[in-house]
């Protein structure tokens, strides 16, 4: 009896075409993701010569389909973080013969079979150990961030106070490592519709003013003493100001309701999940002040997001949200509960301060561009390829 076989795809391709392998597995997470849908979206429009390979889930197969012709979805069922992962990823890049991995997360498998540039956002496992759930997640991040400081062809990070901490913790030459800033989504700095943002304000009830924080709500975010700042400054005679949490996961984190519970606080804070992109616009800008009183971030795109919607920000003094923010946002301690409601009641009460800092905020968030900066990203991938 003949054997059908099913015919091998073709891994020819025209002489010097570069093929580029990107990690998509987490392009729908909150702050990788905003990452890996900006890289793969603006290098479609600067690069339509490289073939590139996306490494991403079943579902986000169609994604290839949007970007262009030069690109090409691969399913990769491995978890992130899984010692699956480890064999799979680079069996995977020697059948697709790449040129270049890119890992826009820190996990780079020490099996790579070709030259790699990993993206190392922040340190934040090493710097604060005790948010991790055991201690061997803390060794299996140390490790990771090691064979990636090692492994890797360049290192990509996003703020110069990210590089400062990989080269503490990782003894490597500093001209290893890139700084690429973040930019924020060109959604973020286009008005939308009124009809869009009155729909918002009336399905999630914000006719008072409100504070409103978003970002992922991990203990690094601070969020508990937010909500004690919150409280302090109701007491202050804002007796109808709301806090709005847009953030994932709250059932992990039982602390945050026990804030809320502590200080009867249920009908004046609200948590909402995840919000899409435009759901979240009309949020920025129907928001009083926007907090973000973070102890650590390896860069810290919500404040941006925030001060391109016309919204005034209050953040962090520490890690490098004032390395990002500038003089366009009010800096407070986050280890203070007293100075984040300070922060906030000055804001609220300071007209020439709001109209200080939403016009610095506009300014500021116009020098950060995604197309700029993935051009540079696209700089080293030839640099690397060509080595």
């Amino acid at each position: 009896m003949t054997r059908l076989l099913r015919p091998r795809r073709s891994t020819c391709r025209p002489p010097h075409t570069v093929r580029i392998a990107i990690d998509a597995r987490k392009l729908h997470d909150f702050g990788v993701g905003t990452y890996v849908r900006n890289l793969l979206k603006h290098l479609a429009r600067i690069d339509q010569r490289s073939e590139y390979v996306l490494l991403c889930r079943e579902p986000d197969r169609p994604i290839a389909g949007e970007l262009g012709e030069n690109f090409r979805c691969v399913i990769e069922p491995s978890a992130p973080y899984s010692l699956l992962e480890q064999l799979s990823v680079p069996l995977r890049l020697r059948r697709e013969r790449v040129d270049l991995f890119h890992e826009p997360h820190y996990v780079l498998p020490p099996l790579t079979p070709c030259p790699s540039v990993v993206t190392i956002h922040d340190c934040i496992h090493l710097m604060f150990p005790e948010y991790l759930p055991h201690r061997s997640a803390y060794a299996y991040a140390r490790a990771s961030l090691w064979m990636a400081t090692r492994r890797s062809s360049q290192i990509l990070t996003v703020s110069e106070t990210s590089k400062r901490d990989i080269l503490r913790f990782f003894h490597i030459p500093t001209e290893k490592v890139a700084v690429i800033y973040n930019a924020i989504d060109e959604r973020f700095r286009t008005p939308p519709p009124e009809d869009q943002v009155a729909r918002v304000r009336e399905r999630y009830q914000l006719q008072d003013p409100f504070v409103l924080y978003a970002g992922n709500i991990k203990p690094h975010k601070n969020l508990e003493r937010l909500i004690e700042a919150f409280h302090r400054v109701r007491g202050r005679g804002f007796e109808q100001l709301k806090l709005v949490i847009i953030g994932d996961e709250i059932s992990k984190y039982p602390t945050l309701r026990r804030a809320v519970h502590r200080h009867n606080l249920h009908k004046w804070v609200r948590f909402h999940g995840f919000v899409s992109d435009q759901t979240l616009a009309a949020l920025y800008r129907l928001a009083a002040v926007f907090v973000f009183p973070s102890l650590y971030e390896g860069f810290g795109l919500p404040p941006l997001e925030a001060m391109a919607s016309g919204t005034p920000v209050v953040t962090s003094n520490v890690s490098s949200l004032p390395e990002v923010a500038g003089d366009a946002a009010l800096l407070i301690d986050p280890y203070d509960p007293d100075a984040i409601a300070d922060g906030i009641t000055r804001v609220l009460c300071d007209a020439a301060l709001r109209k200080d800092l939403i016009a610095k905020g506009l300014v500021r968030a116009n020098e950060f561009s995604w197309e700029s900066s993935v051009k540079r990203v696209h700089e080293i991938y030839q640099q690397v390829a060509r080595n």
